[in-house]
């Protein structure tokens, strides 16, 4: 059983429900998961088996709690473990196909929240999955896009099963 820790910051809730449909998809497979709101805590040493941050991109960086938070945790108990940049992105199309292509445009880019996480991860001697996590919100301030969730779940789902196979437990069966 994977322990994963999901730390998030948050302005208008859209975030909060990525890193929830994030926890939920963890806990579906049997797995533990503590989430924590940077607004009401501030988990600086917790440790686990993947670490997943998030943030709304904001002028195309992290918001200034998870910068804070980046530059304060206890990095040691991460070391050769995955840390998932996640972030909320938007406004963007609430055409599906528009929206996802503009996803895989942001894809990799250190102008969005996620980008920002990896490069404070990244200074801090640690080493962040290449692979950002981008969710969309069709509105200046949310809802989150229809497909949104479910994105999350599933990239969740894949970081999961990548953290399996660094930690030498691909074999461990899931519920």
């Amino acid at each position: 059983m994977l322990k994963a820790i999901i730390v998030f910051d948050t302005v208008h809730g859209s975030t909060g429900e990525v890193a929830e449909a994030i926890a939920e998809e963890i806990r579906s497979g049997g797995d533990q998961a503590e989430v924590y709101d940077l607004r009401t805590s501030n988990p600086l040493d917790v440790s686990g088996d993947i670490l997943f941050v998030g943030s709304p991109t904001r002028t195309g960086k992290m918001t200034r709690r998870t910068a804070e938070y980046l530059e304060n945790f206890d990095a040691g108990p991460w070391r050769g473990r995955r840390i998932v940049a996640f972030d909320t992105v938007g406004p963007l199309s609430k055409d599906a196909e528009k929206r996802n292509s503009m996803l895989q445009r942001m894809e990799g880019s250190s102008r969005t929240a996620a980008g920002t996480i990896q490069k404070a991860v990244t200074r801090r001697g640690l080493a962040a999955a290449p692979e950002q996590m981008h969710l969309a919100v069709t509105g200046m301030w949310g809802p989150l896009a229809p497909d949104a969730r479910d994105m999350a779940m599933a990239l969740a789902r894949k970081h999961l099963t990548e953290a399996r196979r660094e930690r030498g437990m691909e074999n461990v069966q899931m519920a």
